[in-house]
């Protein structure tokens, strides 16, 4: 007889396997509401979520508050929202007293009375459009201030600064295009038998590769400045096309822009001067476009304006300029759709990530995103600038 046969037992042999242990699953992370009020300045036509995305976070158990008519510029119905679930309100006042606040533009005075203490702001900064007062009044709020501009990846990526620079590009040579056609009646491209007209792309980055892609695409004749060898060599290898590129030599630059029918400034200034002078503009041919991206974190061409939607250009010395800060929101419902992809992927990070509070302590990047942290000011650039007092995140959330 084998030895565990003597061994006297109550149970079955089954039932001594061991079976994993059933925990009760408990959601991480509290639901959060979501408010999105109708936007109101800059004649703004985006807006940060489609009804798609709002169905998605409904049936993920969050709350989504949305201001009557906040989707009419993007061609989204109140009733589209209503059927993926939102709430839809009268009074913006509904919407901005929610966890988090989803907009654009950053809110104006009157707007961020509205808030509640420790509700999270998401929006963009537009930093040169911005007064002291605007931070002064959501510090006094305690509130948790996030920007576009500052929004950052896993990978150290400005990631939906570069979903919009991908827009933007694309964009200000589609309506250079426009514009050009009514200034000087020319067709921007190339052809047959025709000299193609000649486009001047100043900054390499991702608002200046897809320019550059755009124009090349139409046929242009593309230069590219910026004062960085990296990142010319990289628009070089991804640009499968002979772009002539070079660094930022004020003679290149004013022989390059004499010729120019279209000027883009793709180049952030953010406290730096211009690099297309006043002396640059008034050499340009007649008519011939300027479309300076950057105007809202910096000049790159002297003589830009900021304009809007209704005014979208001025003319000075012949020459068209266009300054618009949001140009995306000449395509509001594309732009709508890519802006809503990423804050879906974004909201629902948090509920992995057990709410926002927790990816602040697991995340280093989450971190940077943050401008003001229950009322504190938590961005050296900007407390420099308008002379606030400064708090290292690191030093309040640890």
């Amino acid at each position: 007889m084998s030895h565990t046969s003597t061994i006297f037992t109550p149970f079955k042999e089954e039932e001594l396997i061991p079976k994993e242990e059933k925990l009760e699953v408990v959601r991480k992370g509290k639901m959060h509401s979501i408010g999105i009020p109708k936007e109101i300045s800059l004649s703004e036509k985006r807006l940060c979520l489609i009804p798609d995305a709002v169905q998605v976070l409904v049936q993920a158990g969050h709350k989504v508050v949305i201001e009557k008519g906040a989707g009419e510029g993007a061609h989204y119905t109140d009733l589209q929202y209503a059927e993926a679930g939102a709430l839809i309100v009268d009074n913006p006042q509904e919407a901005f007293v929610q966890d988090i606040i989803l907009k654009i533009n950053p809110p104006i005075n009157e707007e961020i009375d509205y808030l509640k203490p420790n509700t999270y702001l998401i929006s963009a900064l537009q930093l040169n459009l911005r007064d002291k007062e605007y931070f002064v009044k959501l510090s006094e709020k305690k509130i948790n201030a996030i920007a576009f501009e500052f929004i950052t990846d896993e990978y150290d990526q400005l990631s939906l600064v570069r979903l919009i620079g991908e827009i933007a590009g694309s964009v200000s040579i589609l309506y250079a295009s426009e514009l050009l056609a009514l200034s000087s009646g020319l067709m921007l491209g190339g052809i047959t038998g025709v000299r193609p007209t000649e486009v001047v792309v100043i900054g390499a980055g991702i608002v200046g590769e897809f320019a550059t892609k755009a124009a090349i695409g139409l046929g242009a004749n593309v230069r590219v400045f910026d004062n960085s060898l990296s990142k010319l060599r990289r628009l070089h290898s991804i640009v499968d096309h002979r772009v002539p590129t070079s660094i930022i030599d004020p003679r290149e630059l004013t022989k390059a822009v004499r010729r120019a029918d279209v000027v883009i400034g793709a180049l952030t200034r953010l406290n730096l001067p211009p690099v297309v002078t006043e002396d640059m503009v008034l050499k340009m041919k007649k008519g011939s476009v300027i479309i300076d991206i950057t105007v809202d974190n910096g000049k790159a061409i002297e003589t830009s304006e900021l304009t809007s939607l209704e005014k979208p250009f001025i003319i000075k010395h012949d020459v068209v300029h266009c300054g618009l800060p949001n140009l995306t929101a000449r395509m509001p419902r594309s732009t709508t759709k890519a802006i809503s992809n990423f804050f879906l992927s974004y909201i629902l990070g948090y509920d992995e990530d057990g709410g926002y509070e927790n990816m602040l302590l697991s995340k280093k990047e989450v971190k940077q995103s943050l401008y003001m942290y229950k009322g504190r000011h938590t961005k050296l650039v900007i407390c420099k600038k308008f002379d606030l007092p400064y708090h290292d995140i690191n030093l309040l959330i640890f």
